[in-house]
């Protein structure tokens, strides 16, 4: 069976790039307006939309970027799976069905109409959109960067592709995504994200039980092995210690509630009531998922500390390094092509709430609506994608960005940003507009001023953090400070359910 490892993991990868084009051609014949390009008309059922949101979250930041994460830092990692649950459940109580009555209330395709919606503010729809687009950029490059380096490794042991670049890895992952979200929008990512998230739950159950025993002595084994090379890893802190472990705490688990791709998802269910059931199989799915990402890089880290494997030229080359030599053929293959799916469906709802800032939100909010928004939509999409491909090369070579690193800085500039206007403003009604767009605006270019001048922050603490914490204060300052606003009889209900 190890003789042909490599042809039953690339026929799964190639299989499962033909499904793509497929899904991509039978989408198209149900996407027929913007509605339907970027809500999936509002139709989804409990489980498609439950798992369509624990897919998009784990994607390739927790597939490739996870294990590297754990294989580079330890138990530091392990606070980002917590945090995360934390914060979906976090997302329900504050969100729950709230959100999805207001995208009812004005028929909104997107998270900025609702925004638009409940301040009454163009500015806010505005600020909203501007700060999706830029934190797709970073979030978009995760994916774009996980699926060139998953390709990297198993393109180069075929002697037809011997020496494959990244960029070329780029390019033709950058192709296959735009072909998928071109043809089938939002409605293309749902239905393989129901599919993987269904596959990947049961294989991560099975990688996590191969890492337990490529080492000796199971997991205590490896930890041990661990500890005695490096004990803080497997401290409970990890390499990165008390302070920067708890500031990723409280960006992953409060941001969740600030997460575009998520809350999108969320408005797209078909029966408001049927919200109570989401965190359940969110949650769920989210854990079972998780596995696979603490396996692979604890194990990863032992294999080499015990000289069994060679050492990773980079952190995140610990998945696929992992699945191409110690995985059960069928089963890597099986992963392989989940986590293609997995990065592909989570590349496209990045690409469409992107695409829905550049054809939709920002042209209304400027009060020229585009003609044609479904065409403008599509193109949208390829010029984004072109730009997060090129951006994911220049964090890759220029930065030296691990793959979750990246994730991480798109997941604060989105929490910072948002979390105040949505998960906050939606539930209280003396927010202020003028609050939300000071909050956004701040938190943009806090964040964004961390990233470019490289701002060092004492005690490990997460940039994303800082900018979070800047923005919750203006906004609660802001709106305490100003008389209260009068709501419109409608909105003030919805805020009252």
């Amino acid at each position: 069976m190890d003789a042909l490892r490599q042809p039953i993991i690339l026929g799964s990868v190639v299989a499962y790039m033909a499904l793509c084009v497929a899904v991509g051609l039978w989408a198209l014949r149900r996407t027929s307006s913007t509605r339907d390009f970027f809500m999936a008309g509002r139709n989804l059922g409990v489980m498609v939309t439950g798992i369509a949101i624990f897919s998009c979250t784990m994607s390739g930041f927790g597939f490739v970027g996870g294990p590297g994460l754990v294989y580079a830092l330890g138990m530091s990692s392990v606070w980002i799976v917590i945090s995360t649950s934390v914060g979906h459940t976090l997302t329900a109580f504050l969100m729950g069905k709230r959100l999805r009555l207001f995208a009812g209330l004005a028929d909104s395709v997107s998270l900025p109409d609702a925004v638009a919606v409940r301040y009454g503010s163009e500015k806010a729809r505005l600020l909203t959109a501007v700060a999706i687009l830029l934190g797709v950029m970073g979030y978009l490059a995760t994916q774009i960067l996980a699926m060139a380096t998953v390709l990297q490794s198993i393109l180069q042991d075929v002697s037809l592709f011997a020496g494959i670049s990244l960029e070329a890895c780029v390019g033709l992952a950058t192709s296959v995504l735009v072909f998928y979200c071109v043809t089938g929008g939002i409605v293309a990512s749902v239905y393989t994200d129901l599919v993987q998230g269904a596959i990947m739950a049961v294989a991560s159950i099975l990688v996590f039980l191969t890492t337990v025993s490529v080492v000796d002595g199971g997991l205590a084994g490896t930890t041990t092995l661990i500890m005695t090379d490096d004990p803080e890893a497997m401290s409970p802190w990890g390499t990165l210690g008390i302070m920067g472990c708890l500031s990723w705490y409280f960006m992953f688990s409060v941001g969740c509630a600030g997460q575009p791709h998520i809350l999108t998802k969320n408005m797209m269910l078909k029966r408001p009531r049927d919200y109570r059931f989401i965190p359940l199989v969110t949650i769920g799915g989210y854990l079972l998922t998780a596995l696979l990402w603490i396996g692979i890089g604890l194990a990863m880290r032992a294999l080499v500390v015990q000289g069994t494997h060679p050492p990773l030229a980079t952190a995140d080359a610990a998945a696929p390094q992992f699945l191409q030599h110690y995985a059960h053929p069928l089963l890597a293959g099986v992963v392989f092509a989940g986590l293609f799916a997995a990065i592909m469906s989570t590349a496209d709802g990045f690409l469409n709430i992107g695409a829905a800032a550049v054809a939709h939100d920002i042209p209304r909010a400027l009060k020229r609506p585009l003609q044609r928004e479904l065409l403008w939509a599509r193109t949208g999409t390829i010029l984004l994608a072109v730009a997060a491909a090129l951006f994911a090369l220049y964090s890759h070579y220029e930065n030296e960005r691990l793959v979750a690193l990246l994730g991480a800085f798109g997941w604060g500039t989105f929490g910072a940003a948002l979390v105040p206007a949505v998960a906050i403003g939606f539930n209280w009604k003396r927010a202020t507009p003028l609050a939300a767009c000071v909050a956004i605006a701040s938190s943009l270019v806090v964040n964004f001023a961390i990233e470019l001048f490289d701002v060092s922050i004492p005690y490990g603490i997460h940039g994303g953090t800082v900018s979070l914490l800047v923005s919750l204060l203006l906004f609660f300052v802001i709106s305490f400070a100003s008389a209260s606003p009068r709501l419109p009889r409608e909105i003030e209900a919805v805020m009252e359910l």
